[in-house]
């Protein structure tokens, strides 16, 4: 019998993962806070250095005048308030995101210069294309690198994903809602904030009554990038029915 904490877990940790640097890439400037801004807020109360990456240029994300600035403008200022360093631009066209030699190229030597411990990317259930391309790139890339050891750890945006860590980010709302507040421009078009928080929320079900927001995550094995990411993900929803 596959019981409920074989599917999602009851206790929650730390961080997801405990050593450093960590590298984040954000499909768009703002996944990385509406996603994981709790955890990156924690990571760095902990001392653990965070670079961020922004893939595309946003310029897609509404109507404004000189959209691309303003979401740039926006990251630095997220990242400031979260104690990230200075974001790191790709700024590939939205909605182009490509599965490339030179988009791969470009995330393998981001990784070989910061020399992480862990990787954060969307998870391939994120309904934007420009996400689970992310994901999609990342993995590749890990495969690429000279180092085998470096952790692969998928983050929630704004859907669920499957995951099998939890980390509390009761303490830490505050500041995640303050880079949140950051990206107006995105806020202007959605109730991007309160959906991240719902899902926050939703994410202590199984969790002790005092947690009053987590986010989810799934920490891979680095072996695991010998496999297809996407074959891993449906073997471990597949096993829920045997």
């Amino acid at each position: 019998m596959i019981n409920e904490a074989h599917i999602v877990p009851y206790q929650s940790k730390d961080l997801p993962v405990e050593q450093g640097p960590w590298i984040v890439f954000a499909p768009h400037a703002d996944d990385e806070s509406f996603g994981m801004g709790g955890a990156l807020a924690k990571a760095v109360d902990a001392g653990i250095k965070v670079e961020l990456v922004v893939m595309t240029d946003g310029s897609l994300g509404g109507s404004q005048d000189n959209l691309v600035a303003k979401r740039k403008a926006e990251a630095i200022e997220a990242a400031s308030i979260l104690g990230l360093e200075q974001p790191v631009f790709f700024a590939h066209k939205d909605r182009e995101l490509k599965l490339d030699d030179s988009t791969l190229a470009q995330v393998v030597g981001e990784i070989e210069r910061v020399d992480p411990a862990a990787v954060f990317f969307p998870g391939v259930f994120e309904l934007h294309p420009d996400h689970r391309t992310t994901a999609a790139l990342i993995w590749q890339a890990l495969r690429r690198v000279a180092r085998k050891d470096l952790v692969p750890v998928s983050y929630e945006v704004l859907v669920q994903s499957p995951i099998n860590t939890l980390v509390d980010i009761t303490a830490f709302v505050e500041k995640k809602k303050s880079a949140m507040s950051a990206y107006q421009s995105q806020l202007d078009e959605n109730r991007y904030m309160d959906i991240a928080l719902a899902l926050n929320q939703l994410r202590t079900l199984t969790l002790d009554s005092m947690v009053s927001h987590a986010e989810g995550f799934y920490c891979f094995e680095p072996g695991d990038v010998s496999e297809e990411l996407v074959d891993i993900v449906v073997g471990k929803i597949h096993s829920f029915f045997i």
